[in-house]
């Protein structure tokens, strides 16, 4: 992997990850007559509950659903520059434009997947795919060592109904300058188990799930992949690496090659899921540990990949008991979910 750092007409840092590890790639100026960049980025904590709160009233001017031609996540080209000043790229990341946090507050970056606007994740070679967990660990190391980062969070969004706004694939890369609400209660979960009867929670509820067998979706050598027992959304599958690690940094070689080839054919279920054009929404999240801590120690790195559609023509809000009061109700039994994935893997 080569790795090529320049900056856009604005003073964003944009980075270049070639999977070829030659010559140094060629720093292309951006033409744009940008204005420096500023944000208004402000962390609230809740009192009752002691959750962060991020306040980013300057994104309501972001990009909202461009024509295709008009892409900012497209290579540039004559006569139309986008937020990359690169004739072509293999997989390219760049401080959001229009970020949650920035500065003191952390950091947002955008991963692009792909020069190919029409494509998915789901539709990458391995090679790609390695590359971009090469990149994810990448930015994961040089992101939790700046000061006051807490939390770095590498994730995609896919599709109109999870509420993206830019069609081209791609994610999003946050360094929190706190810990996660979501974070947090694991945290305060794994550790009370810990206290209680000196195991790894985490490490319990992979090996049950493996023992146990039908919620198990895939399994390689290295990873599984199951539908949890207590999943909050109709198809839902949280991807543990066996050996348990705290971040994307400090993966085992023998589980970063095996990632590929079992992420993409993930992906690629849950696009046959429904039997519609459409591809499937979905939100892909890496669960990282915190970046120092007690907590750190006793975490386990995972994914988690869900989707908000329950069927090919019904979507599955969060209404009154999910948003108002956290509870969730799944409509698909768990079981069912997983034996639904398996039996796709054969079209």
């Amino acid at each position: 992997m080569k790795r090529t750092s320049t900056r856009l007409a604005d003073g964003r840092e944009i980075l270049y990850f070639d999977a070829a590890d030659g010559s140094a790639r060629a720093a292309v100026p951006d033409p744009r007559p940008l204005d420096p960049s500023a944000h208004s980025c402000e962390v609230r904590r809740d009192p009752l509950l002691g959750d962060a709160v991020v306040i980013a009233s300057h994104r309501q001017g972001r990009t909202y659903h461009p024509p295709a031609d008009a892409c900012p996540l497209c290579p540039s080209t004559e006569g139309r520059a986008s937020e990359i000043p690169a004739p072509d790229y293999d997989v390219v990341v760049f401080e959001n434009r229009f970020p949650s946090l920035a500065g003191y507050h952390g950091r947002c970056e955008v991963i692009c997947f792909t020069p190919d606007h029409r494509t998915s994740f789901a539709e990458l070679d391995e090679e790609r795919a390695a590359l971009v967990l090469a990149a994810w660990s990448d930015r994961t190391a040089e992101l939790s060592a700046r000061a006051g980062v807490r939390q770095v969070y590498c994730f995609e969004n896919r599709g109109a109904e999870i509420g993206v706004t830019l069609a081209h694939p791609h994610g999003q890369i946050y360094a929190f300058p706190f810990i996660t609400p979501r974070t947090t209660r694991m945290l305060a979960t794994v550790a009370a188990h810990r206290a209680r009867t000196g195991a790894n929670l985490f490490e319990e509820v992979l090996a049950a799930e493996r023992a146990e067998g039908t919620r198990i979706v895939l399994e390689g050598e290295h990873w599984s992949a199951f539908v949890p027992y207590a999943a909050r959304w109709p198809y839902e599958v949280h991807l543990y690496p066996h050996r348990r690690t705290a971040d994307l940094t400090t993966l085992d070689d023998a589980a970063r090659a095996e990632f590929p080839g079992l992420y993409l054919e993930l992906l690629r279920r849950f696009d046959r899921l429904f039997c519609v054009p459409a591809p499937t929404p979905y939100v892909s999240a890496w669960h990282q540990a915190p970046v120092a801590g007690e907590g750190r120690a006793d975490f386990a790195l995972h994914l988690e990949l869900f989707t908000v559609r329950r069927t090919a023509d019904k979507l599955k809000y969060l209404a009154g008991t999910e948003s108002g009061m956290e509870a969730y109700m799944n409509d698909v039994r768990p079981e069912d979910a997983a034996a639904r994935l398996r039996e796709v893997a054969s079209r």
